[in-house]
């Protein structure tokens, strides 16, 4: 019992916080245990955590990514240009899907061949990408797709939104894909030893370009379900999103990666989501959410910081 408590401590302390916090909301708000409001909730969180997901491969791998956020704002502009411009909408998915791919590929490859720091080239990408949206769009939103598209983003399926059934399937799957693949295992050797890779004779370039390559993908689902819900393309779109999909990936990861816990990042996720519905209901100004997703990421830079200090002088006083 006290293995299993340590193993999963990081979890259980994420669902103790769900806990203390649902039951102030449900003190403060007679609404907020109501059903319709705890699918409010759902569908808040549906695309999050597809984002959140893919942010949690890269930070297995020992990087982060800031474009994420210019990437759901590109992938949904080419989107919505190609919708517009007649190609239907499966064509005009899959061009905003390779265009998250292509933006994560190209953020592999800067990252492994000029041996910048991840912060500088991911910085300078989200710059590029969100300036190409605003020079497509002319800094206008591209608006008006149709019912049918809007159904991606609006859709309901045993009462709650498509986006969140898509976003589950996909949480599962890299659950599956990060602990019980050798791909999955590589990614999180990548994060804490590449030496031990490349000692191996593995080569890291594939790797390093591939899982960027998942969280443009992550991405540009992101983007596809956000212009569906919207029934709009905005080049302003994604903003910040890099930053609540870092915060809530600590829940499963460490800064430093190695380790990941997909069901830590869905447990962040949620407490994200229900912090701010419970600003809602309480009726507190929406511009303290980027204060609390601010210091959210501090808290938990903070945490793994010392999650890791601790987990050093455990095996140095073993090594002892």
């Amino acid at each position: 019992m006290t293995k299993y408590i340590e193993k999963n401590s990081q979890q259980l302390f994420l669902l103790i916080v769900i806990v203390v916090i649902g039951g102030f909301l449900t003190i403060k708000s007679e609404y907020f245990l109501t059903p319709s409001n705890l699918i409010n909730i759902a569908d808040s969180c549906g695309y999050r955590l597809i984002m959140a997901v893919g942010m949690t491969f890269i930070m297995a791998s020992g990087v982060m990514d800031l474009s994420a956020g210019s990437t759901v704002s590109l992938a949904g502009v080419i989107t919505a240009w190609m919708l517009h411009a007649g190609a239907g909408i499966p064509l005009s998915v899959a061009a905003g899907l390779l265009t998250g791919i292509a933006a994560g590929v190209l953020n592999g490859l800067l990252i492994h061949y000029t041996k910048i720091s991840f912060f500088i080239i991911t910085l300078a990408m989200s710059g590029m990408l969100r300036g190409i949206s605003l020079i497509i769009t002319g800094g206008r939103p591209i608006t008006r797709f149709g019912a049918a598209f809007m159904t991606i983003g609006t859709g309901r399926l045993a009462g709650i939104q498509i986006s969140v059934w898509i976003a589950v399937i996909l949480t599962l799957a890299a659950a599956v894909v990060l602990n019980c693949t050798r791909w999955g295992s590589y990614i999180r050797t990548l994060g804490s030893n590449p030496e031990a890779l490349q000692k191996c004779g593995i080569g890291i370039a594939g790797y390093r370009i591939s899982v960027q390559a998942v969280m443009g993908l992550a991405a540009a689902i992101t983007a596809v379900i956000i212009t569906a819900r919207l029934n709009s393309a905005e080049p302003n779109a994604g903003m910040d999103m890099e930053l609540d999909a870092i915060t809530v990936a600590m829940g499963g990861t460490p800064i430093t990666g190695g380790k990941s816990r997909i069901s830590g990042t869905m447990l962040a996720v949620i407490i994200l989501g229900i912090i701010r519905n419970g600003l809602t209901l309480m009726s507190i100004s929406s511009d303290y959410q980027q204060w609390i997703t601010g210091f959210l990421l501090l808290v938990s830079v903070l945490v793994s910081g010392i999650r890791i200090k601790n987990t050093k002088q455990k095996y140095t006083r073993k090594g002892e």
